[in-house]
Formats: C-alpha cells, sequence, structure tokens
C-alpha cells in the first residue's frame, strides 16, 4: 500500500466518516423507535435492527473476548508472516472460532439450535419435500398469503435451492437446527476465504494479507451465526474468487466451469443475488488482461457451467421469473407492504454500518480517495491499491441498488451479507490497524450482548 503524503490529515478525515456513521445510526435508532411507537410500521422491536433490548451475557462469552483480543493483538502481524496456505486455514478457523463464540453469547439452543426452526424458516416445511420434484412443480402455487399451505416467509421469499439445501442435510441424516445451525456457520465462516482468495488474484497479496484481520473480526458474524444468509454469501463469494482465477490463475476452463456453476446456484439461493453481477463485472472490469487472451477458452465453460442449476430446477418445473413476480406480490402482502421506504431507504445504511463495522466505514472512505487520485505522477495511488478501491465501491455499488430497489426494507442486516463481505476489506487501506480492529470487534460484541437478534 502506497505512503499517505498526509497522514495526520487522513486519520482526521477517517475520524469524521466514523462519526458521521455513529450519527447515522443515533438517527435511525431515535427516529425509527418514535415511528415505530406513534405506528408500528417499520415491524421491528429495535430500530434499524431486527432486535429486541436484551442486556445478557453466555457460554460464548469469555470465548468471544479471547478471540477478539487475539487478532486484535497478533492478527496484522500473524496475517503478514504465515504462508499464504496457513493463512487461509487460519482465517476461516479463526471466523468460525468468532462467529460460534458470538452466536454462544445467547446460548446453544437459542443462539444456534433453535435459530432456523422459527415459524418463518425453513426448517419448518422438511416434510413437505418428501416428493422433491412434486414440490418444486407446485413452489410457486404456495408462495402468496392466501394460497392453500402458503409458504413460511423465508421459503416464500427465496428459489427453493435454499429450502432444498435443509431437505437435504436431512436426508443424509444431519437433520434438525443444530445440524442446520453448524452448516451455516461452518460454511459461511468459507467467504472470507473466497474473498482473500479474489483480492489476492485481482490486487496483489499484501492487500490480502492486510486485509485478512478485518474479514475474520467483522461485526458480519453476529449475523452470519445463524442464518441462511451466512452461507448464502459464502456460495456467492467462492462464485466471484473462482471468476477471479479465471481470469488471472493457470486454470481457467475449470474456475470459469466452477464459477459459472456457483452464480447459478446463487441466483437460486435468492433472488437478490442476481445483483453479485455488479461484482462480477467490476471482477471482469479488473482482469480483462487476462479476459482478452482467455475469452474463448472461458466464454462456454463459464455458459455450461451457469446453466447447469437453472435448467435442472426448470426442467423440474419451477418457473424462476414467476416466482419472482409472485414474490413481488408476497412482499406487500406482509411486512414490507407497510414498511415506510422513506426511512428504510436510509436506515438500511445505517444497519449496513452495525454489520460492516465503522473500520469499514473509514476504510470506504480511503478507497473513494484512491481512485480519485491521479493515475500517474506526483501522488498517484499503487495500482493494486486502485484495483482493491475499485472492487470495493463496486460491492458498494450493488447493495446501494438493493437499496434503492425497494425490496430489502429492514433486515437487511442478514440480507445483505453477501455485498457486506466485499466491503470488508477496506480495511486494507487503513493505518493503525489494530485500533481499528479493536472498533470492528467492540461493535460486534456490544451488539450481540446489549441485543437480542432474530427474525
Amino acid at each position: 500500500m502506497s505512503a499517505d503524503p498526509h497522514p495526520r490529515r487522513a486519520l482526521l478525515a477517517d475520524l469524521g466518516v466514523a462519526l458521521a456513521a455513529v450519527l447515522l445510526v443515533l438517527a435511525a435508532v431515535l427516529v425509527g423507535t418514535a415511528v415505530q411507537r406513534a405506528d408500528g410500521t417499520l415491524f421491528v422491536n429495535w430500530p434499524p435492527l431486527l432486535a429486541s433490548w436484551g442486556p445478557h451475557v453466555g457460554p460464548g462469552t469469555p470465548a468471544a473476548v479471547v478471540v477478539a483480543g487475539v487478532v486484535v493483538v497478533y492478527g496484522p502481524r500473524v496475517a503478514a508472516r504465515l504462508s499464504w496456505r496457513a493463512l487461509l486455514g487460519g482465517a476461516w478457523a479463526a471466523a468460525v472460532v468468532w462467529t460460534f463464540s458470538l452466536a454462544l453469547v445467547d446460548g446453544w439452543q437459542r443462539g444456534v439450535a433453535r435459530r432456523l426452526t422459527s415459524r418463518y424458516e425453513y426448517l419448518q416445511v422438511i416434510d413437505r419435500f418428501h416428493d422433491i420434484p412434486a414440490t418444486l412443480r407446485d413452489f410457486t402455487a404456495h408462495i402468496l398469503l392466501g394460497s392453500p399451505e402458503h409458504w413460511p416467509a423465508h421459503v416464500a421469499g427465496h428459489p427453493p435451492a435454499a429450502t432444498l439445501t435443509f431437505v437435504l442435510l436431512d436426508r443424509i441424516g444431519l437433520g434438525g437446527g443444530a445440524w442446520a445451525g453448524v452448516w451455516c456457520i461452518t460454511v459461511g465462516g468459507t467467504a472470507c476465504v473466497a474473498v482473500l482468495v479474489a483480492v489476492r488474484a485481482l490486487a496483489g497479496e499484501a492487500l490480502a494479507r492486510r486485509a485478512a484481520p478485518f474479514l475474520v473480526l467483522a461485526p458480519t458474524a453476529v449475523w452470519v451465526g445463524t442464518s441462511a444468509d451466512g452461507y448464502f454469501a459464502a456460495v456467492a463469494a467462492w462464485a466471484l474468487a473462482l471468476l477471479a482465477l479465471a481470469v488471472t490463475g493457470p486454470a481457467p476452463r475449470t474456475c470459469a466451469a466452477a464459477a459459472g456453476l456457483l452464480l447459478g446456484l446463487a441466483c437460486y439461493l435468492s433472488y437478490g443475488l442476481t445483483l453479485i453481477a455488479v461484482i462480477a463485472a467490476a471482477v471482469l472490469l479488473l482482469g480483462r488482461d487476462g479476459l482478452r487472451t482467455r475469452a474463448l477458452s472461458l466464454l462456454l465453460p463459464g455458459l455450461l457451467g451457469l446453466a447447469v442449476v437453472p435448467v435442472a430446477f426448470t426442467l423440474a418445473g419451477f418457473d424462476w421469473w414467476e416466482a419472482y413476480r409472485l414474490l413481488v406480490v408476497r412482499y406487500g402482502q406482509g411486512a414490507g407492504g407497510f414498511r415506510p421506504y422513506g426511512y428504510w431507504v436510509w436506515a438500511n445504511l445505517a444497519c449496513t454500518v452495525l454489520m460492516a463495522g465503522l473500520a469499514t466505514v473509514a476504510g470506504l472512505r480511503r478507497a473513494g480517495a484512491t481512485l480519485r487520485a491521479p493515475r500517474a505522477g506526483a501522488g498517484a495511488g499503487d495500482p493494486g491499491d486502485r484495483r482493491l478501491a475499485f472492487l470495493v465501491l463496486a460491492a458498494l455499488l450493488a447493495l446501494l441498488v438493493a437499496d434503492l430497489s425497494g425490496m430489502s426494507k429492514a433486515e437487511t442486516e442478514r440480507i445483505w451479507l453477501p455485498f457486506a463481505v466485499w466491503l470488508l476489506p477496506a480495511g486494507a487501506f487503513l493505518t493503525g490497524p489494530r485500533a481499528w480492529l479493536a472498533a470492528q470487534a467492540g461493535l460486534a460484541l456490544l451488539v450481540n450482548h446489549l441485543l437480542l437478534t432474530g427474525w
């Protein structure tokens, strides 16, 4: 990372945007509380989060504090010195331990085992998938409220690959909320590895190493443990990482096919994940030199991989487009039809601050400054810095599109996890990483110990 010619001025600017982010959250809390008390249209108990006030500690508290302390003190140094493979394995292990520790602040039952068994969740309908092809053919007939045996909110709100994941876990003997929770946390923890792989391929290993502690010690872990969106985030992250390797690495055909396969799967896990196309476009632009020489060898494997999941579901009788049309109607029938757009269009960004952290906010400021810097001559930034800045700001653009769509009013602290994980590498731009990591950990610990999160 290139040296900042005005480090004191940059630090003051970082602190300024962090303070602005804190004020945004405070405004969202105060305004949201007033609106909710006045007419109840927000449908959340502790706006802007779907949470309730409930200070508490639990069995995960000591572990979470220890993990946070170790990563803050030793994370930057260890990330700089480990071999690359050891760093990837260590980052995944640390992310999983951090996430499990935070989940266990609420205890095993509430924090992990029962989280995915509520009346809104996928596990409520496992028995209705005893004949999977027949259920897929009939899936859209149960999306709308008022339809016979309408699906619970999360099942209706996602394509059936989301529910099928838990159906298949049940079929292989890993049924129930505990295994579902372990699956989401364990797989969700790999998202940080995927992002590191992509950052290294597109912007260089030095920046990936600087980003690693911020990906591990992210407040996003509060919602990765335990929600299916953490699992969705990992699938999308690996799709983009493999795409980055396809345009830069030694096995373009294999990586292109695998990237296409996971991109297709992502769109059948969540309708909103179609917006990762924005980040995918950024990856292709950053890898355009390799793309020029590999275009023909990448195109066919990539398209074939991309077609696998959509073709399979279409042949099984599921119509993605019809299901999405009905989902828009269902969204209006439920809380989404009453939640005021004028509040959530900016309060969602306060949710993003709470799940991505103040370090990410400051890092995004530096990313914007990096792209505004001249490309050559005095004051020019490092090319790797510019490439990373472009990547994280593309993720921010995808998140803003989701926000403006009006289809993400509230609960974005979990729904936007697939976009938020790509904002976290912005921490690599920050000086004094330990202080910023402490801020990240402190925010996660405060949220998890003061609020009872859920959905």
